[in-house]
């Protein structure tokens, strides 16, 4: 990994300087990395299309390099990843009501999207942490209240309902204690269908989905690894969600991080059938293979008999980039769509958006409460 010097045009605006780039990392595929001024000042904001610009400028240009651009690139994407403050363009109050236009409050918009369910089943996907917990600095506190628990149960109820998290289904399930959900863990690798009778189950069979059961060994194999060899980091925790690991440096000193990387990156050199991406403080690890959320989506869609009905209306609300290819899928689909929860504006395929778990379980709170009006009125 080595930076590039270009110069970026927009023919537009008459704009053009010379910045300072990095190529994206292969263990980052999808993490764009902060640019640099090369002459200093405030960071700019690019778009989607001035980015693609900025890549393909670069990739002319050359890439290559040693394993110090690299590490310093990958503490870029976890800063990137995990910010501790917001940039100064997120409080930009132009920028702001531009995205929410974009991206309106999934409650604003309520009367809208129950409307667009006329005459179809909605089926709900929800991501845990960030979603139906907050974020806190212990990933095994990570309770959900009471309050969002009945909540669920009561979307549940009415609707099929999947959890879809990258944590072990296993733990998901020890926190949220309902057997009437869904649960695919360790980003869908992982899934298994309500072990309670539900109406909407094809057989008696519990749904089950393990397509990276070979890595089982491999994936322990690392976990032991970094286990022993980040003891000296204070503050990082690694956690084994079965099919894949994450490296959680929330309580991690800033300065250290480049330090947490180069562990991590030594320990997969030995594993090149592994990749690793970041996440809200957290790096994941798992298998090449390609499944995700959005996978995930459309193994439950098809388990439920709706993978080429058009009378469903998936609904799915995440936090995190990993959410990104259940909403790329429900786009893709032209059905249903994506919920983001966020407080701060982010490139994202979701059509609406929620800033905190409270918003989520008022959200679940209306869909509930419309529908029981709705069957009291036949």
């Amino acid at each position: 990994m080595m930076n590039q010097n270009v110069v970026i045009s927009d023919t537009k605006s008459g704009f053009s300087m010379e910045i300072v780039v990095s190529i994206r990392d292969p263990l980052f595929p999808q993490a764009v990395v902060p640019m640099q001024l090369a002459a200093g000042g405030q960071p700019i904001v690019w778009t989607a299309q001035s980015l693609k610009m900025i890549e393909t400028a670069a990739a002319a240009a050359g890439g290559g390099g040693g394993g110090g651009g690299r590490i310093s690139a990958w503490v870029d994407s976890m800063r990137a990843s995990s910010p501790t403050r917001r940039p100064p363009h997120e409080n930009n109050e132009e920028n702001n009501k531009s995205w929410i236009i974009r991206h309106p409050s999934a409650l604003s918009m309520f009367d809208e999207i129950v409307m667009g369910s006329k005459g179809k089943q909605i089926v709900m996907f929800l991501d845990y942490d960030g979603t139906l917990s907050p974020i806190v600095d212990d990933p095994d506190r990570a309770f959900i209240s009471p309050e969002m628990r009945e909540a669920v149960r009561d979307v549940a109820h009415y609707f099929p309902t999947a959890i879809v998290t990258g944590r072990c289904r296993a733990k998901v399930y020890s926190f949220v204690k309902l057997a009437e959900l869904y649960y695919a863990g360790s980003h869908g690798m992982d899934i298994k269908g309500p072990t309670k009778g539900h109406q909407y189950k094809k057989s008696n069979q519990t749904v089950l989905c393990q397509p990276a059961r070979e890595f089982l060994p491999m994936i322990d194999e690392v976990y032991k690894s970094l286990v022993t060899k980040t003891k000296s980091i204070p503050g990082a925790k690694v956690e084994n969600n079965k099919f894949c690991l994450s490296v959680h440096f929330r309580c991690v000193d800033e300065k250290r991080w480049p330090e947490l990387a180069e562990v991590v990156k030594t320990v997969l050199n030995d594993y090149p059938k592994l990749k690793m991406s970041p996440g809200r403080k957290v790096l994941e690890i798992r298998p090449i293979i390609k499944w995700d959320k959005g996978n995930a989506l459309e193994f439950l869609l098809e388990s439920l008999g709706y993978a080429n009905s058009k009378d469903v209306m998936p609904v799915y609300i995440g936090d995190d980039r990993t959410d990104e290819d259940a909403f790329k899928v429900l786009r893709k689909r032209g059905q249903g769509f994506g919920i983001l929860v966020s407080k701060v504006p982010k490139e994202t395929n979701a059509s609406y958006t929620l800033q905190e778990p409270s918003e989520v379980m008022c959200f679940l709170k209306r869909l509930v409460e419309w529908k029981k009006s709705s069957l009291q009125r036949f």
